[in-house]
């Protein structure tokens, strides 16, 4: 039974909540056999399973190896309209802690950041869509591969996902444990940072510790690089322009060569941005840095820039849409229009640049104080019929019906 605080409007969520334990069930089978990102063969399985289960029209799998695409059709499809939802179904590796009955079967393996829970919601709304059909136009349901650092959205999308599905506007949402249950935010901008990995070869020469002055030291200088990169942030971005670079790991030399002067260190971190001209200063900046810093003790710096994901960033449009779709099901006082954007990313990014559309977040509560990506953390399944129902508003209110259903 639902907690009263999860009460949401409308016909949509009344259905979904009578199946409501089915989708628990899911969940917590998907959360039990983890998988990594491109090897989802088990997740893929039970979601085209389950799809056909509920009578979709169509069931498309081994897109980027793992991706499946079911496809519902409207009552009419005079409009021609098509719309795309999508969920992740990757794992993290991650050892889970926890004695909960559906915990990770696989060693090092974990849905540590929910994706279970976004899979079973998008499943759950491909029920009541299929089951109702109250909408003009076609639901393409995507279910993806590899979020966490694979880019699986690019990989599907290179593969002609919207060659095949081609949809005028795309929606996903994410669980977040800062936010209460039964609440939903997004804004109508930056929702995630770009991603980019930073790596920093600087090349000296070696020698014996004794007599560093017939060295020169790499260590000494990765330090100085660690200490002056802060700075880039500081005194090269403006201070209304939000900017992270974090150098994370560092490897010089061997810890049982206490005497030994390494020839090289190698520095690795990442930089967060929102705006793709502060991601270039920020990659140019860095470059020079670093170059003059080992110049300055006779060494070499060479830094490579790679960038990952782009910054996640909603379409006005579609973000108003999908806001007023969510305050109907949830009440506008359980709406936060103007969401705080994350220094973390998102694969949707590349869906965003193909198409416009809205990425959501999905309060769940963190009774435990466990956050996404933490070996205590687990989906919070009281949202799930939430889940389901708004991804099903978004296409009942944004293909709608000529003459409205009725009922």
């Amino acid at each position: 039974m639902l907690a009263p605080v999860l009460r949401a409007g409308g016909r949509a969520f009344d259905r979904i909540a009578q199946f409501h334990p089915e989708l628990t069930a899911l969940r917590r089978d998907l959360h039990a056999h983890p998988e990594i990102g491109f090897e989802e063969h088990y997740t893929a399985a039970r979601v085209a399973d389950a799809l056909r289960l509920c009578g979709v029209d169509e069931v498309h799998t081994g897109i980027a190896r793992t991706g499946v695409v079911g496809v519902v059709h409207g009552r009419s499809v005079a409009s021609g309209r098509m719309l795309g939802l999508r969920a992740d179904m990757d794992a993290l590796p991650l050892l889970e802690q926890g004695e909960r009955a559906w915990r990770s079967g696989r060693n090092g393996l974990m849905h540590g950041c929910g994706h279970d829970g976004h899979t079973a919601m998008l499943v759950g709304a491909a029920r009541y869509l299929a089951e109702t059909r109250c909408f003009d136009g076609t639901a393409v349901l995507i279910f993806q591969p590899g979020e966490e650092g694979f880019a699986g959205a690019k990989a599907m999308i290179d593969e002609g996902l919207f060659d095949r599905f081609p949809v005028q506007s795309v929606f996903a949402m994410h669980n977040w444990p800062a936010m209460a249950p039964g609440t939903v935010g997004l804004n109508s901008g930056a929702m995630m940072a770009a991603a980019d990995r930073v790596t920093i070869q600087v090349t000296g020469k070696g020698g014996h510790g004794a007599h560093p002055y017939q060295t020169v030291d790499p260590v000494l200088v990765a330090a100085h690089i660690i200490t002056a990169a802060q700075s880039i942030v500081s005194r090269n971005t403006r201070p209304i322009d939000a900017a992270v670079l974090s150098l994370c790991a560092m490897h010089a030399g061997d810890l049982g060569a206490m005497s030994v002067v390494p020839g090289e260190a190698t520095l690795v971190g990442t930089v967060r941005t929102f705006d793709a001209n502060v991601q270039a200063l920020v990659e140019r900046r860095l470059a020079e840095l670093c170059s003059a810093v080992a110049q300055g003790f006779g060494a070499q710096a060479e830094v490579r820039f790679e960038r990952i994901y782009p910054a996640t960033i909603n379409h006005r449009d579609q973000a108003r849409f999908a806001g007023d779709v969510a305050e109907r099901l949830v009440g506008a006082g359980r709406l936060v229009r103007d969401m705080e954007p994350s220094m973390g990313a998102e694969d949707f990014s590349f869906m965003l640049q193909a198409r416009p559309g809205a990425y959501l977040r999905i309060g769940q509560g963190a009774p435990d104080g466990c956050h996404l990506h933490n070996s205590r953390y687990d989906f919070n399944d009281d949202i799930l019929p939430l889940g389901a129902a708004l991804h099903a508003g978004l296409v009942e209110q944004g293909m709608p019906l000529a003459t409205p259903d009725p009922t």
